[in-house]
């Protein structure tokens, strides 16, 4: 009989980022990054596990926002342009290392890689939420949401009805997506506090993820820490991340991607070619970009690197998935020595990391999985929503509010480089709930423009933007998306109150910004 359970939960999440008005964009590139480098190898992978009939469980959050981008035509096109780009670039770099024995090699290895990754795209018929929930229907993933737009929930409790359209627009697109209810949500950031669980219930949502001290600072203590799930008070099950499965993977200094043999992320052709060679994959004239061709390992903290070698790198990832073997089976060992219930232990991580950062990160997770069905018996591969089906008793606790950011809670969203937001966004979400309650039965035109402005500012509470622009990487595009979906918001309430709806300019509103085409307003409205 297994001893205990482990949970591998993948978080995929990228801020919505959709310029029809450009014909290339540079932010753009976060999603098709992501799906050259991490979604379509999972699918790859996860195809390899149905092949060779493995009883895997792997748990996955699709966010809304993302969701929406991997639907979308005018996306789905420009990422076969991305993608016959790179195909194109990796055979001009066969031939011109022709000479080369060290670099050869690993330009077969990315034209390879990119015609085989093109394949399986249009195997799919470029639609990647249907290539995920294949899995799912074959029982062996479970896809969870998120909120709409990665909103921090917390900093919504003080208006009740933004908090519930976060939550109930998610759902809906999930049952538009996926043709079921979702059973479980990666609260945005792990991010918790009081009243937030009440809306997953009326929702109809059964377990979130919470960081650890969630669970830890927990009222009454939780007796079993976060080696098992507790419920709150209002009924939906809270499940802790393990900080030790996630040091060995997080860690800067001891996690496995800064092994020296693993690909270099920032050393890329895009940057160390001539311009007029690679400028035909740059997203925009005049700039450089990462193309995805890198050909140097990570070799140490200096300047000098060593040319990739991907069979000691793929050795590598094999070494360690079996380390992370064993110090599961150990860890889920002594656990079941002093608990009196099967443990589990969780742990979450962001998806981008297998693959985009972590380029052998698929491989290792590949590696360890095979190795967790195979080779062991002290553990067994569930998901949240099958643990709670065979363990349904579980302790009451009241969670503590908590984040996985900086310091444990909001100061990475809620600081002086972004603070400013929130005045705005406070008046705007009032507003919304004015309208809501204001129209009961509105024209076709008045349901049109009421929905717009939902869309508007659910895209204006991501907290994609209030990251970015503490962190500093793109801030004066999270500036001006802010500021455009609050303005955006004003004109539209303005139209649906003391003025009139301008047909013409809400159709070029609703094609910029067009998620959730099904949006119920009603979500904001005091009498839900």
């Amino acid at each position: 009989m297994t001893r205990g359970y482990l949970s591998i939960v993948l978080h995929a999440h990228l801020p919505f980022v959709r310029h029809p008005e450009h014909d290339r964009f540079l932010e753009e590139n976060w999603l098709f990054e992501a799906i050259v480098e991490t979604y379509l190898p999972l699918i790859q992978m996860m195809d390899g596990w149905l092949r060779d009939g493995m009883d895997t469980r792997l748990t996955l959050t699709l966010s809304p926002t993302l969701c929406a981008m991997l639907i979308d035509p005018l996306l789905q096109d420009r990422f076969v342009r991305h993608l016959d780009g790179l195909v194109e670039l990796s055979e001009r770099e066969i031939h011109r290392t022709h000479w080369d024995r060290a670099y050869h090699p690993l330009a077969q290895m990315y034209q390879q890689r990119f015609a085989t990754l093109r394949e399986t795209y249009f195997h799919y018929g470029r639609n990647l939420v249907g290539a995920f929930r294949k899995f799912q229907d074959a029982g062996k993933l479970e896809i969870i949401t998120c909120a709409a737009t990665h909103a921090l929930l917390p900093l919504l409790t003080n208006h009740p009805p933004s908090l519930r359209a976060q939550i109930f627009a998610a759902r809906d697109h999930y049952r538009s997506c996926f043709g079921r209810d979702p059973q479980g949500i990666w609260l945005p950031e792990c991010a918790y506090a009081d009243d937030v669980d009440l809306v997953l219930r009326d929702a109809g949502i059964r377990w979130f993820i919470i960081d650890t001290h969630g669970v830890l600072h927990a009222r009454p203590r939780a007796r079993y820490g976060v080696f098992s799930p507790v419920f709150t008070p209002n009924g939906v099950a809270a499940f802790g991340r393990d900080l030790e499965s996630a040091k060995q993977v997080w860690s800067k200094h001891e996690g496995y991607p800064g092994d020296v043999h693993y690909r270099d992320f920032y050393r890329d052709i895009g940057f160390d070619l001539d311009y007029d060679y690679v400028k035909t994959v740059m997203p925009v004239m005049g700039s450089r970009s990462f193309t995805g061709i890198k050909y140097h390992a990570i070799t140490g903290p200096g300047q000098e690197k060593q040319i990739y070698d991907r069979t000691a790198a793929l050795q590598k990832a094999a070494e360690h998935a079996q380390h992370f073997l064993e110090t599961r089976m150990r860890q889920i060992e002594h656990l079941a020595d002093i608990m009196d219930r099967p443990p589990l232990v969780l742990s979450p991580y962001d998806a981008e990391l297998f693959g985009h950062w972590w380029y052998e990160g698929p491989e290792f997770l590949d590696y360890f999985v095979r190795k967790a069905v195979f080779d062991q018996r002290v553990f067994t591969l569930t998901t949240p929503t099958d643990y709670l089906r065979h363990q349904p008793t579980q302790q009451v606790c009241k969670p503590s509010a908590s984040s996985w950011g900086e310091e444990g809670y909001w100061k990475v969203w809620l600081n002086e480089t972004n603070e400013w937001i929130y005045p705005h966004l406070q008046v705007a979400q009032e507003r919304m709930t004015e309208l809501a309650d204001r129209f009961i039965n509105p024209s076709d035109l008045e349901l049109r423009a009421l929905k717009q402005a939902g869309r508007e500012l659910l895209l204006a509470q991501a907290s994609d933007w209030p990251f970015i622009l503490r962190t500093g990487t793109s801030p004066g595009y999270a500036r001006k998306r802010v500021k455009d979906h609050l303005l955006r918001f004003i004109a539209l309430h303005e139209q649906l109150t003391t003025t009139k709806i301008d047909e013409k300019w809400l159709g070029h509103v609703e094609s910029l910004d067009n998620p959730f085409p099904d949006l119920d307003y009603r979500h904001w409205s005091t009498r839900q």
